[in-house]
């Protein structure tokens, strides 16, 4: 149903982008009611204003606290235009109010700059949010505009239908409205909450940032976040959906060298299928695009250090999606940035959330994020053969990388290089084999190789095919009630076993 606008509650804390609405409005012969710094910019621009308190018959009290909070506003935005709601707007000679406009009170700017929390208070907006809830509920019979945002395409359908709004246009306002008083209420509990807990929004409460589309081009996608908190964007296509859940197991796993030598890791749809450490950035990329070559394709690369233009230059041989790097040699992003498509990002820190949410049936769960790195004091010997110091270390590096792959999941690594992994299989025998096939299809030897695994051996068949492959040491969580088994096989063939007592199921 179509509702011609014949009157307009302005209240905004943003004028740029105003003027051209308001005299729009009063060339229609739309009353306008306003109070406060924005009657006065209306007025200054020469647009005839009904202040609300001439309204309300009340005064702006309370420092500026209390100027809308008021029967007569609300019940004029609130009423149904039916006969009854009409009668009572008219016993209590309550104006009907047909559109609302309002831009709140900038709360995480002055957060953000400011470390006075008294003015910070003073920023939470309690009129303008109820304004906007208000007009949104009865968005059959009213417009509302929720921020400065919409300023521009409220503005084109005053001017292409003479104020008249379409049932479909102040629905879509209405959807935008309540968007943004949850950011808005969701910015303040942030604050709110900070001494507690870290909220799992954190900085990146913004507002959705609609992305070409989802997982696929069916699938619409939004980001929620702020990337430039993360993030200088070097160069490059805006970052895609599958893009930033790739950047984002990216990430993760990295953040599990920071403070090592140079390592590179090369990621394919979030798994892990190169990794290395060396003594340099070059060979660390060598070394890591040598683990599997062919998914390296159209992956995500990064790296824990600076990237020099010897670095890059072997990179640009290949097709990649994304490239992740603390800091770049001056000469490096002009000489990649030749092709302008290339994604180059410079991390500015490896922030992970704290919780991890996932929506599933018809609710949200909600879980600890896993943070747990298991160190070399954790690591219990469990057959008669040890582990040398080398091997040790490798099996540390296994681990940082089984974490971070599907489950089951399985991971070979030898002189800090992942040889071969296997992952997202419905049993541990698979996920071996998978890691097994990939180690020597790209021409890896396996003697002397460590094996880690996400999750305890429940049959010795693991560590038997493991021995069969080479496999010198295993390291697993242990907790399986036939851990015996396997241990017993190790001890009879010569093979170190040790558990960490800490699970690493990534679903």
């Amino acid at each position: 149903m179509s509702k011609q606008i014949r009157s307009a509650l302005i209240s905004v804390f943003s004028k740029e982008g105003l003027r051209p609405i308001a005299e729009k409005l009063h060339q229609l012969n739309v009353t306008i009611y306003s109070t406060g710094g924005t009657q006065k910019k209306l007025e200054e621009w020469g647009i005839p204003v009904v202040s609300v308190e001439s309204v309300t018959t009340y005064p702006s009290i309370l420092d500026g606290r209390v100027k809308t909070l008021h029967p007569k506003v609300f019940g004029g935005i609130l009423a149904r235009r039916e006969d009854n709601h009409l009668a009572q707007l008219d016993q209590y000679k309550i104006p009907e109010v047909d559109c609302v406009i309002v831009d709140l009170y900038p709360f995480e700017e002055t957060v953000a700059n400011s470390q006075n929390e008294s003015e910070i208070i003073e920023k939470i907006d309690i009129g303008g949010i109820s304004l906007i809830r208000a007009a949104a509920k009865n968005y059959k019979d009213v417009v509302v505009v929720p921020s400065k945002e919409e300023y521009e395409s409220f503005l084109n359908i005053l001017n292409e239908n003479n104020g008249v709004t379409s049932l479909e246009e102040r629905h879509h306002f209405a959807r935008r409205s309540f968007a943004v008083s949850s950011h808005y209420d969701s910015a303040i509990f942030n604050y709110f909450n900070k001494k507690n807990t870290e909220s799992h929004f954190r900085k990146s409460v913004q507002p959705a940032q609609e992305l070409r589309y989802g997982e696929n081009p069916h699938q619409r996608g939004f980001f929620y976040g702020n990337l430039n908190d993360m993030f200088e964007v070097l160069g490059g296509k805006a970052l895609s959906y599958n893009n930033l859940v790739d950047v984002d197991a990216a990430v993760n796993l990295m953040r599990e060298f920071v403070g090592s030598d140079p390592t590179f890791a090369v990621l394919k749809h979030t798994n892990p299928c190169g990794v290395a450490t060396r003594p340099t950035v070059l060979e660390a990329w060598e070394a890591a695009l040598a683990g599997d070559p062919v998914s390296a394709f159209g992956g995500i690369l990064i790296c824990n250090h600076k990237i020099d233009l010897a670095t890059a230059e072997a990179i640009d041989k290949i097709f990649y999606e994304v490239l992740i790097a603390p800091e770049y040699e001056e000469a490096v992003t002009t000489f990649l940035l030749k092709k302008k498509n290339r994604r180059i990002l410079k991390i500015k820190e490896f922030y992970i959330h704290k919780k991890s949410f996932k929506s599933l049936l018809n609710g949200v769960v909600e879980m600890e994020t896993d943070l747990a790195m298991e160190s070399e004091e954790q690591m219990e010997p469990m057959t008669e053969k040890q582990v040398t110091a080398e091997q040790k270390n490798d099996l540390i590096f296994a681990l940082k990388c089984v974490k971070h792959l599907k489950s089951n999941t399985i991971t070979l690594v030898k002189n800090q290089q992942l040889l071969g992994m296997g992952c997202g299989q419905t049993s541990r025998v698979d996920a071996l084999r998978q890691a097994i096939h990939k180690a020597k299809h790209f021409k890896f030897e396996l003697g002397g190789a460590v094996m880690a695994s996400d999750a305890f051996f429940p049959f010795p068949d693991c560590v038997e095919i493991a021995n069969e492959a080479g496999i010198v040491a295993v390291v697993q969580p242990g907790g399986s009630k036939n851990d015996q088994l396997s241990v017993d096989f190790c001890n009879e063939n010569g093979l170190a076993m040790m558990k960490t007592g800490v699970r690493h199921f990534k679903h």
